[in-house]
């Protein structure tokens, strides 16, 4: 008797159960089973947490790092020192580093000279796996080819600014056993950007906003930058000598909601680098930044 007459038949229960062993028997002899099923099954796992996350960073929350230190104290992006000033500082040991690196995000990067020579180039930042960045320096020691370069990597390097940070520049002559790098990097904060909010209410003054650079004049293109949002469409802006901003005639300041801990800056302090210290124009930028006569040889 097989199952298909059984259940005509109106077999009794003992008879059913007997024929569906016969069918898992014949089942488990003549068909083959999924090549790797364990492997399979992880993958498909895989693939539907990634598609997740996607899903999450594309419409819900996305991921961000700050950059700069341009919004402190409201948050803390890269900072750095130069260590170049420091002479009898000595660079801490692997675990020192291991655990500076993990636990409070500070990173070192250092290189002495194996011998006299110059810097001929600094490469762009590389990212590998998108989470690590590299930037190569490029040096010629004296006695070599004309045409060599002798490469030197810094990995989890900063995104930007890395001449600036490690106070090293293209044709800058240095002598063996003199620090080509030495600096100490901090990471900054890092957040979730809420993608939602915004598709149900306009933005509102005062709010951090996270924005793409595509076709804005005079900004690196496919960046995201993070700024507090201080005029909305139509208003008119100025910038006021003491380094506060006009919206329409009204000034902002410390009791401005949103804007409690942003004019807490002391006016009469000239403005810091990497520190948001109010709103400056050309010249008195150009000031604040160019600190260093051999950088600012340049600057008008």
């Amino acid at each position: 008797m097989t199952w298909t007459r059984a259940l005509q038949d109106n077999a009794t229960d003992e008879a059913l159960k007997k024929q569906m062993a016969n069918l898992e028997t014949a089942a488990n002899k003549w068909l083959k089973p999924y090549p790797n099923a364990g492997i399979r099954e992880n993958v498909e796992v895989l693939l539907v947490a990634l598609a997740v996350a996607m899903g999450i960073r594309t419409f819900f929350l996305q991921p961000f790092k700050i950059p700069t230190g341009s919004m402190q104290p409201t948050l803390f992006g890269v900072t750095s020192v130069n260590l170049k000033d420091q002479p009898n500082f000595k660079m801490p040991g692997a675990l020192t580093r291991f655990y500076e690196a993990f636990v409070h995000g500070k990173f070192y990067h250092h290189a002495v000279a194996a011998a006299d020579g110059e810097v001929t180039n600094i490469g762009l930042p590389e990212h590998v796996f998108k989470f690590i960045n590299k930037i190569t320096v490029y040096v010629h020691y004296d006695g070599q080819d004309s045409n060599a370069r002798t490469p030197i990597t810094f990995w989890f390097a900063p995104d930007d600014r890395f001449a600036e940070r490690a106070d090293v520049q293209i044709g800058e002559r240095f002598h063996k056993g003199d620090d080509i790098v030495k600096f100490e990097e901090t990471a900054g904060d890092h957040l979730f950007v809420d993608r939602i909010t915004y598709n149900f209410r306009h933005p509102k003054r005062g709010e951090i906003i996270v924005f793409e650079t595509k076709g804005i004049p005079r900004l690196p293109p496919d960046q995201f930058y993070i700024k507090r949002l201080v005029a909305l469409g139509g208003e008119r802006v100025q910038l006021g000598k003491d380094r506060h901003l006009i919206i329409d005639g009204k000034r902002l300041d410390d009791r401005t909601p949103h804007f409690e801990h942003v004019y807490g800056f002391d006016p009469a302090t000239p403005p810091m680098e990497s520190h948001f210290s109010g709103h400056v124009d050309g010249p008195m930028l150009a000031t604040a930044v160019c600190r260093r006569p051999r950088r600012c040889s340049g600057a008008d």
